[in-house]
C-alpha cells in the first residue's frame, strides 16, 4: 500500500512564554497558523522501517532513529519505507520536523487503529498543533489545542540560511513569567484587522534568538522595508521570519524584492490559514 502526506510549515503568529514547570518544560500561549508550503512524505508499507531523504534541504538530515519521522513511525507501530522530500529549512522555527512527524501519525491513523493524540506530545511540544494542522491557540506545554478561525493571511516567509537550536534560545530568555495573550481572541474579517491585533502581541523568543543568531535582525529589517507590509515577526525560536500583507500579490512582490537583494535567502510567498 502506498500513501502520500503533506507536512505544512507551522508559523507562530505569536509566542508568549508564560512560565516554566519544575520538570523544565516551558509553558506557552501561542497562536499558530499553517502555510501552503512544506515537506512531502511518501509511504510504502513493508515488513521493515526504512527512511530516505531527498529535496532542497535533504543534506544532513538523519535517516535513523534520531529523526522524528522514524520515531513517529516506530511509536505508531508502522513499518515500511518512507521517502521524505525536505523542502523546509532546518532549525528554522517553522516546525519542519514536528510537522513531518505529525504527517506520519496522520497516515498511520488512516491505515490502522492508533490514537495519534496519545503519541503526539511525546514527540515534541509542536507535534500536537502540527497534528491538527490548522489555525489554533496552543497552550500549556503544547498539549492544549483550541481551534481558531482566521481569515486567509497572505504572508512571506524568509530564512537567511541560519539553523538556530532551540536550547540556546531558551537559555538566553531573560524572563520566563510573561503575560499570556488576551483570554479571548477576536474574530478577524481581513488580514489588516488580524495584523493590527497581532501588533499588540509578541514572540518572547525573538530578542533572545537574535543574541544567538544576529543575522535574524537583517531579515526583519528587510521585511519591514517591503511595500504594503502589515506586520513582521520571527516564527518559533527562529530563524525564519514572516511578514503579513493585505494581498498575496503584495507578498509575491515582496518575495521578488528580497530575492533579488538576497539570492541566498529562502523566500516563499504563501497563504496562512
Amino acid at each position: 500500500m502506498k500513501a502520500e502526506a503533506f507536512a505544512p510549515a507551522k508559523i507562530n503568529l505569536t509566542l508568549h512564554v508564560t512560565g516554566q514547570r519544575d520538570d523544565g518544560y516551558h509553558m506557552l500561549d501561542s497562536l499558530v497558523a499553517f502555510a501552503d508550503v512544506g515537506d512531502r512524505l511518501t509511504f510504502s508499507s513493508g515488513p521493515n522501517l526504512a527512511l530516505s531523504v531527498a529535496g532542497e534541504f535533504s543534506s544532513g538530515v538523519p535517516i535513523d532513529h534520531s529523526n522524528l519521522v522514524w520515531q513517529a513511525a516506530e511509536a505508531a507501530g508502522w513499518t515500511g519505507s518512507i521517502l521524505l522530500d525536505k523542502q523546509l529549512p532546518h532549525g528554522g522555527g517553522i516546525g519542519g520536523g514536528s510537522s513531518d512527524a505529525a504527517a506520519v501519525l496522520r497516515t498511520a491513523t488512516a491505515q490502522g487503529s492508533i490514537n495519534a493524540n496519545d503519541i503526539a506530545l511525546s514527540l515534541g511540544a509542536d507535534v500536537p498543533a502540527c497534528l491538527y494542522a490548522a489555525a489554533a491557540r496552543m497552550r500549556g506545554i503544547g498539549e492544549q489545542i483550541e481551534p481558531i478561525n482566521l481569515p486567509p493571511l497572505p504572508a512571506l516567509l524568509v530564512n537567511p540560511g541560519i539553523a538556530v537550536p532551540t536550547g540556546p534560545v531558551f537559555s538566553a530568555l531573560q524572563c520566563r513569567e510573561n503575560a499570556p495573550m488576551p483570554a479571548r481572541i477576536p474574530t478577524f474579517k481581513t488580514p489588516v484587522d488580524c495584523a493590527a491585533w497581532l501588533r499588540n502581541q509578541r514572540n518572547d523568543l525573538e530578542a533572545p534568538a537574535m543574541t544567538v543568531a544576529p543575522g535574524i535582525a537583517a531579515v526583519l529589517d528587510a521585511l519591514s522595508d517591503t511595500r504594503d507590509v502589515l506586520l513582521t515577526r520571527m516564527s518559533g525560536s527562529g530563524s525564519t521570519c514572516m511578514a503579513l500583507y493585505p494581498t498575496l500579490k503584495a507578498a509575491h512582490f515582496a518575495a521578488y524584492e528580497i530575492g533579488v537583494a538576497q539570492p541566498n535567502w529562502w523566500c516563499r510567498a504563501t497563504m496562512l490559514s
